[in-house]
This record gives structure tokens, sequence and C-alpha cells, in this order.
């Protein structure tokens, strides 16, 4: 099997001795916020529940505080509550709240991924300050009295997203993906549908944060490297806990002689410590992020997290070794595939292109 890994160690030599102290800090904090924890899921009555309650909202402020300050001087890590209006942060929480909440079932968590890229498309390109207008005209319904249209103006971006591909890493990013390309494919005025590079790539789950290795399976991947040279490459992941998928995916196209325009990396979430690793590691890669939080477990699960984002989004597998890519995609459903026809269209020319 051709396959191409990373070891952690590797990533670490990424990160300035600014970059630990800055993750030791959170790490410290954080330990506060699980002694917190422990007292708030054991509380005897009310008034100690409540006088836990207090403590943790104060001790979640002042980790916003200083994953704020830390990031705010990080030209290429954007996360949206840092940098966005103060009356556009409830529905973005709102939005990670019901996707952090355990009794989110399969089906809204997927709604709300949905929700959760088509803001995190908005804060990249859709509010583009000072961008010419395109006009969309629309054919309404209304045929009285006599056939109606609508004229919409939204930003002329197409220089920023028809230089796109979009990179996949299977399984768990594949449906945010597929969102992402459809935002630009309705943002650009030729209906630009980008091409896809699919990615086999998995961690090994038996080992601990500190020695992690991540696995990038060429045999099981799709890629024609011709298609990827001098673009921007947009990878579309609900979570970044250490940011290793992504360096090692984009280190072996630049071994191969890839040189991207520029590398994109959105997240409903990321780990401070995986932001500041793909910034270093990568040059001109920009994170862009719905939420920050602090600090990864041993296992490298971000914390307070979400859960295995990919399980909750496509659901278990039975039995190894899983649904290839073509049932993935024919369980999300006809909602699913009505919806995201044409990228589905393209993903699967690009599969069966490769197994002929």
């Amino acid at each position: 099997m051709a396959k191409v890994v990373l070891k952690a160690t590797d990533l670490d030599g990424f990160l300035s001795e600014h970059d630990k102290e800055a993750i030791g800090v959170m790490d410290k904090k954080y330990g506060e916020v699980t002694a917190s924890f422990a007292r708030y899921g054991t509380a005897h009555d009310n008034m100690e529940r409540g006088r836990e309650e207090k403590n943790l909202v104060r001790l979640y402020n002042e980790m916003g505080k200083i994953l704020q300050d830390i990031c705010k001087d990080e030209r290429y890590i954007n996360v949206y509550s840092f940098k966005t209006p103060h009356e556009s942060h409830a529905e973005a929480s709102r939005l990670i709240a019901k996707l952090r909440d355990i009794r989110t079932d399969r089906e809204e968590f997927v709604y709300y991924v949905q929700r959760a890229y088509e803001l995190l498309f908005n804060f990249a390109w859709g509010g583009s300050q000072g961008a010419e207008k395109n006009h969309l005209i629309i054919k309404t319904p209304v045929t009285v009295p006599v056939q109606n249209y609508a004229v919409h103006k939204i930003p002329n971006i197409d220089s920023q997203i028809e230089n796109t591909v979009m990179c996949v890493l299977l399984r768990g990013a594949l449906l945010p993906s597929i969102i992402m390309s459809k935002e630009i494919e309705e943002y650009s005025s030729q209906g630009y549908i980008t091409p896809f590079a699919l990615f086999r790539i998995k961690r090994d789950e038996t080992k601990k944060e500190n020695n992690m290795e991540y696995i990038l399976d060429l045999d099981r991947s799709y890629i024609d490297i011709s298609h990827l040279d001098g673009k921007d490459l947009i990878f579309a992941d609900p979570m970044n806990a250490t940011g290793g998928s992504l360096v090692t995916v984009v280190q072996y196209l630049m071994k191969e002689g890839v040189r991207p325009r520029g590398v994109h990396f959105f997240n409903a979430i990321s780990a401070l410590k995986g932001a500041l690793r793909v910034v270093r590691a990568i040059p001109n890669c920009s994170v862009w992020t719905l939420w920050m939080d602090p600090v990864l477990n041993e296992a490298a699960y971000i914390l307070p997290g979400l859960g295995d984002a990919g399980d909750r989004i496509n659901g278990k597998d039975e039995a190894p070794p899983g649904r290839n890519i073509l049932q993935l995609i024919a369980d999300y459903g006809s909602n699913i595939t009505g919806l995201y026809r044409s990228q589905l269209r393209e993903i699967e020319d690009t599969v069966l292109g490769r197994q002929q």
C-alpha cells in the first residue's frame, strides 16, 4: 500500500516557544475548568449547582478573553466571534451549542453543519467590503400580468472563488466539502463547480496526542496533481484538533511539486493548538473557524469539543473496512443528494474516472 505518514513530533517542530507558552496557559486554565466540571456534576443542591454555574461562566469568559488575545495578532487565524460584529455572535454561539449537544441526533446535526458552513463561507467571502457587485436575474413562478423576474445583488468574488479546488479529507469532511462547493457555485456568476481532490487519511487512534501518527492512503485517494498547482486549495473539516491531517496532505502535495496560490481551512470548531500548527507549517494558509476551543486531551480530542464529527454526520460503520465514498453519498439520502447534485456528479466522475 502506498502511504504517507506524519508523526506528532514533526508537527510540534513547527510551533514557536511563544506558541507553546500560549498553549500551556490554556492547559492550565482548562485544568481549573475541569475541576469545576467535577463540582458541577456532583452538586448536592440547587444552591451549590448555581454557585458552580457562575464559576463556569466566569472561567469560560476568561478563556475566551485569553484566546482572543492570543489570536489578535495572528493574521491567518480567523475566528468568527473575534472578527465579526458583536450582534452576530449569538447565532454562531447557539449553532455551536446545538452541534455540541449530546441530544442532537444525526439528522439535526447534519442540518446544523449545513448552517455552519453557510456562515463560514460568508465569513470568508460573502461580506467582502468594497467589492463590486454581480447582478442575478431570477425567473420567479409569478406569471400575471407577465412573467416576473427579480434582480439581486451579490458580491463579485469570482476572482477569489473560481480558482478553487475542493480538497476532501475523507471521510468526516465529505459533507462539509460538498456544502462549501455548493456555496461557491451559488456565489459564482458562472455557476462554477469546483473540481474535487479526495484524500483518504486517518490518524492512528491507538496512539496518544504526543505520539500520534497521520496516515495518508494514496491507493484509496482520488487526486489529479496537475489540477492542483497554482490553485486555491479549500479544505472543510468540521473539527481541527491537531492539524495533522491537513499538514500531512499539503506537505505531500508540495513534495509532488504543487505550489498552491493559497490554502483555506474551514472548521466549525478548531483547537488553539491545531490552528497554530497549520498556519506555522503551511505557507499562506488561512484558518476560518466559527469557534475556538482551548485544549486537547491525551487522545488528541478537542475539549470541550463535540465528539466524533464524522460519525455524527455519516453514522458509524458496522464493520471494517467501512463504506466507500459512493456508499457514503448514497446514505446521505434523497434530500442531500438532490440539493447537491452538481457536486455529487463531480465527485462520482472523479472516483469512477480513477477506477477505470
